[in-house]
């Protein structure tokens, strides 16, 4: 079974396809140097494309735990593609999304978890977005999650023995203990639930709008924060018309920048389309900076586009901060404020640091492993929650322990859905058919 082309990234110098064979053609392939360079059929020496490396892996020490062939090439396209197609005409087909991967899991090499950390790594746009997916890879999650369905394993257990062996003196947990264990699980499972927040944010990033009036330092300081000349910077006010947007980095979240047009009443069409987009990107946006310029008085369209943002999350940005002036009047709000100079460079450092702030992802989670960055993830802790509460309510109602244990069945089964312990196949299907085709 031969994975689809992958081309490399970035101009790399090999690529890799994947072939699971059938056992006994992969004896015949064990040791290619002691067999010598074969040619097949019309592809001869002297038509020769590529020199490559073959390696193979027998089972269990591959990635799928599976008999494997590896063919590494030198990274063209064209190569590549060449080699697929050479695998597909001897009888190789292509591997389904994600195939590779749920053989790993099917056969147990890895959980689910670290099944679906393989996709967040292969789509890690940030360094630090690879290394909490590295961590989900290595089981952060699942070495978390453990310990909480281990003492909710043993509640369970031990409320069963007091029904099955009612008849042999095995003792009952009175109430006040099975609360007190409900809440040896809730706890942390409760905190595991509260990382989504932040995960969330690490796996998704975010998106930034930066807004203003015309004329007040807008493009200059998108260019500063993607450290680069993105943006078109005149001194003749309307300069952007359209959207500019680029992705960087902060604090190792991924955090999409939107340039947009001064916001006045426009002068012509063209300006009019840029204005409309400028504030459906402010709509659109997690967070809007509100530029102001401080080398003079502020003016109406200032207070009026902050009131636009009132009920938002939005810093005031009081830009050209080199040269501000005696006129200027900081307007009545309360966003948070920063006082910067695109042009020198003055406060960037507190501005991204303010910026991190208002989204929580200043240091929080840093010195956290195995926090929540899965949607699917998060609703299954929720419904765990929910179990957990309904015993507690069972309890409190003196409702008899065969009842409360429906309720932590139902607190358990998703924590084992997370890991994939038990999951069914529409499920499998869902999440491994998002990955890459043939990882």
């Amino acid at each position: 079974m031969f994975g689809e082309l992958i081309e490399p990234c970035g101009g790399g110098r090999l690529a890799r396809e994947e072939a699971a064979s059938d056992p006994e053609v992969l004896a015949t392939e064990k040791n290619p140097r002691a067999s010598g360079p074969r040619p097949h059929g019309r592809h001869s020496h002297e038509q020769r494309i590529d020199e490559v490396v073959v390696t193979y892996f027998a089972k269990p020490h591959s990635y799928t735990s599976d008999d494997i062939i590896e063919i590494s090439a030198h990274g063209s396209p064209v190569v590549l593609r060449h080699v697929v197609e050479l695998s597909l005409a001897r009888g190789a087909r292509l591997a389904e999304p994600g195939e590779f991967t749920m053989r790993a899991f099917l056969n147990g090499r890895i959980d689910l978890t670290q099944a679906e950390a393989v996709r967040d790594l292969i789509e890690s746009q940030t360094l630090y977005q690879a290394k909490v997916a590295a961590q989900q890879l290595d089981g952060s999650l699942s070495r978390r999650l453990q310990p909480i369905k281990q003492k909710l394993v043993e509640l369970i257990a031990v409320l069963e023995a007091g029904i099955d062996f009612a008849e042999d003196d095995v003792s009952v947990l009175p109430a006040e203990q099975i609360l007190d264990q409900i809440s040896a699980v809730r706890t942390p499972l409760q905190q595991l639930s509260l990382s989504f927040a932040y995960g969330k944010l690490v796996h998704e990033g975010l998106t930034l709008a930066i807004v203003g009036r015309p004329n007040v330092g807008k493009s200059s300081l998108f260019n500063r924060l993607v450290e680069s000349d993105r943006a078109i910077v005149t001194a003749t006010p309307g300069t952007t018309r359209d959207l500019v947007t680029e992705t960087v980095a902060l604090g190792g979240i991924p955090v999409k920048l939107v340039d947009t047009a001064g916001i006045r009443r426009a002068l012509d069409e063209a300006e009019g389309i840029g204005i409309r987009k400028s504030r459906e990107a402010l709509a659109d946006a997690d967070l809007v900076l509100v530029v102001l310029d401080s080398s003079g008085p502020a003016e109406d369209e200032d207070n009026r586009l902050l009131a636009l943002v009132a009920q938002r999350t939005a810093i005031l940005v009081e830009n050209k901060a080199d040269k501000i002036s005696s006129q200027f009047q900081v307007p009545s709000s309360q966003l948070p404020r920063v006082q910067v100079s695109a042009l020198t460079g003055e406060g960037l450092p507190e501005l991204r640091a303010e910026i991190l702030r208002q989204v929580g992802g200043e240091l929080k989670g840093r010195s956290e492993t195995g926090f929540l960055t899965n949607t699917r993830h998060q609703g299954l802790v929720c419904d765990s929650l929910a179990g957990l509460d309904a015993a507690v309510v069972a309890i409190y109602g003196k409702v008899p322990h065969e009842m409360v244990l429906l309720d932590l069945y139902d607190a358990l089964r998703p924590l084992d859905e997370i890991t994939g312990a038990t999951t069914n196949d529409d499920i499998l299907n869902l999440i491994f058919s998002r990955f890459c085709i043939g990882k």
